[in-house]
C-alpha cells in the first residue's frame, strides 16, 4: 500500500511526494531527512493524503498532480475536506 500525500512548508509552497508511511514520512521531512526541496523548509502539515494499491500507480499520480497549478492541488485538499 502507498500513499500520495501533499504538505504545507513554512514559506506556502506545496509539497508532493509518495510513501507507505505518510506519519512516518512527515516525521522525516520535519528533521530534514525528507526530499531535498523540504530540507530547508519548515514543514507545516499534511494537506492531503490518498491511498494507492501500489509504487507504480502513486507514482503516476504524484507525477500528475506535481504537473498541476498550486490552485488546482488546493481544490483538490479543499473537495476532499467537503467529503469528509
Amino acid at each position: 500500500m502507498y500513499f500520495l500525500y501533499i504538505i504545507e512548508c513554512g514559506d506556502g509552497s506545496l509539497y508532493t511526494g509518495i510513501t507507505t508511511n505518510v506519519d512516518r514520512r512527515l516525521s522525516e521531512h520535519k528533521k530534514g531527512k525528507g526530499g531535498h526541496y523540504t530540507s530547508s523548509k519548515k514543514i507545516i502539515r499534511v494537506l492531503y493524503s490518498e491511498e494507492h494499491p501500489d509504487r507504480s500507480s502513486a507514482l503516476k499520480r504524484e507525477s500528475e498532480i506535481k504537473n498541476w497549478k498550486r490552485n488546482k492541488k488546493l481544490v483538490l485538499v479543499l473537495n476532499k475536506r467537503k467529503s469528509l
